[in-house]
């Protein structure tokens, strides 16, 4: 008998949690579906969509590394998700075997930040991929101030700022920090099975916040040097969680349970 499911697409994959956030999800609910993994490679991407195009069953899938740009010429884009964040994170198969583009990304990234103040503050972003955007088109929205991007090549990420309407500057990755209010790695540095993300945070105020999005592991580089300092920090699983809720709810129809996300997240951390 078959089932209603949905899954996780990337190179790699192995280190994704969303099937075990999915999987809790629907267990609560008491929905019968699947959730799982599949490993695509970049140039495997357009055959893995025209595939699962064809099957009823298949939800739908989020999508992580390196596929959140290059996925936007394989599906339909009726949010105008190129036009204003240029990276899809989540595709939704429609009853007619039509298939949606979407992102949930960025207000995922945001709701652990919902009650700071980022009017006019100075932010550093590390990256300049699909995630980074997500990252900038949210801070775009909060009125960010000046804001600077970190990249192994700053000539990338030169036009994102324009893109976005942030005033700011771009740098290498063996740049000093500015003295930024809040400090975001949207980059998979640091990330387990890549090369760490080695930054001086001394330039960072006292009251500054360090967001890493990676969660594999939990417990960056990054993070345990901002806690070092005394500096407060927000790791990957508040954007995953936030960004899966919203995505869960396209798959399956029905929005997550409540009151459930610190049982969740002691799932995520054993």
């Amino acid at each position: 008998m078959s089932v209603p499911f949905a899954e996780v697409i990337g190179d790699p994959i192995a280190q994704s949690k969303s099937p075990l956030i999915h999987g809790f999800w629907l267990k609560a609910l008491g929905i019968e579906g699947d959730y799982r993994r599949a490993h695509v490679k970049p140039d495997d991407l357009s055959a893995y969509i025209a595939e699962r195009r064809s099957d009823p069953d298949w939800r739908g899938c989020n999508v992580t590394i390196p596929h959140k740009i290059a996925v936007m010429d394989l599906v339909d884009d009726p949010g105008d998700i190129r036009g204003t964040i240029g990276a899809m994170n989540t595709v939704v198969r429609q009853p007619d075997g039509s298939l949606i583009g979407t992102n949930t990304d960025a207000a995922g990234f945001y709701v652990p930040l919902a009650d700071l103040d980022l009017e006019g503050a100075p932010v550093a972003v590390v990256g300049a991929g699909g995630a980074a955007r997500a990252v900038l088109f949210a801070l775009a929205r909060a009125g960010a101030g000046h804001v600077t991007i970190l990249n192994r090549s700053p000539l990338k990420a030169m036009g994102l700022l324009a893109t976005f309407g942030l005033k700011g500057e771009v740098a290498g990755l063996d740049a000093a920090l500015p003295p930024a209010a809040l400090l975001v790695n949207s980059s998979s540095l640091g990330m387990t099975g890549q090369p760490p993300l080695d930054l001086d945070l001394s330039p960072l105020p006292e009251d500054a916040i360090v967001y890493d999005l990676v969660y594999s592991p939990l417990q960056t580089g990054l993070l345990k040097a901002a806690e070092a300092r005394g500096l407060d920090t927000i790791d990957g699983l508040d954007m995953l969680i936030g960004q899966a809720a919203l995505a869960f709810e396209l798959f399956f129809g029905r929005s997550p349970p409540e009151g459930r996300d610190e049982e969740l997240r002691a799932l995520l951390t054993a």
